[in-house]
């Protein structure tokens, strides 16, 4: 959702590159452009006044006069600042006796029910014994919902329907947890269209029967501009300890993200990048500046990785690689395993420069291209998998008419095939590849 306003610094960065010195009009005229791009994105007015104050009165002084690179520092400086301005990373509060209770709040349709289901999965995947309860009795079929996500996903839950009153609700499933020995409770709160005084008494009923640790506000990214002031609302009214962003792997312009600490004085924990239950992560200012200025995101990058991919597996498929064993079979697994970690598009923006270097390649024609791709791989039989080239003309009619493909598919994948084994010989030798090459 940054692609925007990533494009705009980054062409106000490329500018200043192309200057050896920086005179003080130089660096007035980038930040000028940099505080339009800020504002095009959303980002809260005064956030803004206050992040382009702190970055002129560094950049225009002796720090960047005295640097080798001044174009360089300035970048450093606009980096330094937007991780001011997004706070010291949140953490949760999961000392004390348990079970440590997480109160989800929100307004309709801001995903907390989904992000219930996904923060539970998170803590049981580290180590926690976490228990949901279902205190959303107004909208239509949430009750249902949680239940439904609580069974896929393995998780116990305490619910009671829509007759009996909230807090009832929580104080019921709070003692059921302790007795089955739950070491977090996160209660899925209801919300409504906008703020009302009705559900602001109900969540500070809920939060005096159950002592929460957290108070975490489920905000949608999407809501641009107002989530900055629902937040102010929630935290005025009800008392939150942080915030969950959610659906930022949508097109809205990003400001919220940048304004919402800085105006609630809260932190940022968590955000929700997909629809799927692990489409979840724990909120990194530093990763998230380094994304929105086109630096990449390694380590999340790794993180993703390392949750999809078994070690041992990626032990074995890398020497076969590098052996120039490697098969459709293996390609075709890779490739789903790739899937798994998110779309194309958002892991090669992770990845510093290449965002920028396949800028104007559609990625989204590759994710359908994926689709052809496996649907060609397991129409072949398996020798043809293990052995490409017994793939004969008569073997690739039967083959398009069994993926509803053509010839020319599937000869286009045979080369792409070739052109994956010719980029693994290249590592094997240590050259770089040409990446952006190969996705065109």
């Amino acid at each position: 959702m940054f692609e925007s306003l990533s494009d705009k610094l980054q062409e106000v960065f490329q500018q200043l590159g192309r200057r050896g010195k920086l005179t003080e009009a130089d660096v007035k005229k980038a930040l000028r452009e940099v505080r339009m791009a800020l504002l095009e994105a959303d980002v809260n007015y005064e956030v803004t006044k206050r992040f382009i104050s702190r970055v002129r009165d560094r950049a225009v002084g002796a720090e960047v006069a005295k640097s080798l690179n001044p174009a360089q520092t300035v970048i450093k400086i606009v980096h330094e600042e937007l991780m001011e301005t997004l706070g010291e990373p949140g953490r949760l509060n999961l000392n004390g006796p348990t079970p440590r209770v997480i109160m989800l709040v929100g307004l309709q349709g801001s995903g907390k029910t989904t992000m219930a289901a996904k923060l539970a999965l998170w803590l049981r995947k580290d180590g926690a014994r976490p228990w949901l309860i279902a205190a959303d009795t107004y909208r239509p079929a949430a009750v249902d919902q949680i239940e439904i996500l609580a069974r896929q996903l393995n998780l116990p839950i305490h619910s009671e329907g829509t007759q009996p009153a909230p807090p009832d609700i929580c104080k019921r499933g709070l003692k059921a947890a302790r007795e089955a020995g739950a070491t977090v409770v996160i209660i899925d709160t209801a919300g409504r269209l906008q703020i009302d005084e009705r559900m602001m008494r109900e969540l500070v009923a809920i939060r005096k029967v159950t002592d929460p640790a957290e108070v975490l506000l489920v905000a949608d990214a999407m809501t641009g501009q107002e989530a900055v002031n629902i937040a102010a609302g929630f935290n005025e009214q009800v008392g939150i300890t942080g915030l969950i962003l959610t659906k930022i792997d949508g097109d809205a312009r990003g400001g919220a993200a940048i304004s919402m600490r800085e105006v609630t004085g809260v932190p940022i924990k968590f955000l929700g990048t997909g629809e799927k239950p692990d489409a979840f992560e724990v909120f990194h200012p530093d990763r998230l500046a380094s994304r929105i200025l086109g630096m990449g995101d390694i380590l999340s990058l790794i993180e993703r990785a390392e949750q999809t991919f078994d070690a041992e597996q990626a032990r074995k498929m890398q020497e076969k690689m590098l052996a120039n064993k490697f098969t459709l079979e293996d390609f075709l697994d890779q490739m789903q395993q790739v899937k798994r970690m998110g779309p194309i598009s958002q892991l090669l923006n992770m990845i510093p420069g290449v965002g920028r270097m396949l800028k104007d390649v559609d990625m989204s024609s590759s994710e359908q291209e994926i689709k052809h791709i496996e649907a060609i791989i397991y129409s072949m039989t398996p020798q043809e998998r293990r052995n490409p080239k017994v793939i004969n003309a008569n073997r690739k009619r039967r083959i398009a008419r069994g993926s509803g493909t053509t010839v020319q598919d599937i000869n286009a994948l045979l080369q792409q095939f070739r052109r994956m084994q010719r980029l693994m010989q290249s590592l094997k030798k240590g050259k770089m590849p040409d990446i952006a090459g190969m996705f065109r």
